[in-house]
Order: structure tokens, then sequence, then C-alpha cells
């Protein structure tokens, strides 16, 4: 959480109606300049004035909160491993490489949509399931 005074400065540089918005999804007020959106329409920000490591910050179209939903170049610059967004730099713009999907894979672990393995064969190991002896 932040302090007072960076709260009530952000309130007023982002508006009321983002900073309930932050506060209902990010649980904290951040304000900074928008470097640029992907396809699926996540908003990528940027405030060098934020404590370090917490300088860039994504904004996620579909409120699931999870990191497959980034496409690969946006995920290099959130997690600082380049220094230019995919909008800046000519080698990471999305589309034009021909293996690229275009569109995010979803992480479907620990839900309905699953892989689950299947298998037709009968297996070879039962479980054991332990006999008690009656008591005399």
């Amino acid at each position: 959480m932040s302090t007072l005074p960076r709260t009530l400065s952000n309130l007023r540089k982002v508006g009321i109606k983002d900073y309930f918005r932050q506060m209902l999804y990010i649980g904290d007020t951040k304000y900074g300049r928008l470097v640029g959106t992907d396809r699926a329409g996540n908003k990528f920000f940027e405030n060098m004035e934020e404590l370090p490591l917490r300088t860039r910050w994504v904004e996620y179209a579909k409120h699931d909160y999870d990191a497959a939903q980034i496409e690969p170049g946006w995920h290099a610059w959130m997690s600082y491993s380049v220094d230019k967004p995919p909008t800046e730099d000519a080698l990471m713009v999305t589309g034009l490489r021909k293996f690229e999907k275009p569109y995010a894979i979803p992480n479907y672990t620990q839900t309905r949509a699953a892989f689950k393995t299947y298998s037709t064969t009968k297996p070879k190991v039962s479980a054991w399931e332990p006999v008690a002896a009656p008591r005399t």
C-alpha cells in the first residue's frame, strides 16, 4: 500500500473513476504514461518516479490476471529484460513473423478446460485397500 500523500496525488492525477477502478482491481493507485497496448487490449504503463521494479505495470483488458494474456515482447519489457517496449523496438514488433500466432494462448491450468490425458489401457497397478481384522 502507498502513503497517503502519494495516494492523494495519484487521485488528483488519474481522476476519481480510475482511482476507484485501480483500487478495485490493483489495490493501489498508480499514475504513469501510457506506453502502448497489445492486440488483446492490455494497456502498459510506465512511471520512473515509482520505487525500483515497480515502474512498469499492465492493466488487463480481461480481469483474469493471467500472465499468459501478455504477448512475449510486452512480457519481456514488463520483466525488465529489455529497455525498449515493442512499439519502439523494430525486432519486437508483433505480427511480422510468420511463426507468430495472432493471439495470446490462454493458460487453462486448474480450469475445466485444462488438458487431461486419456488412456484406453487398463492400469497395471491397482490401489491397495486395507482389510481390518475383526477384534475379539
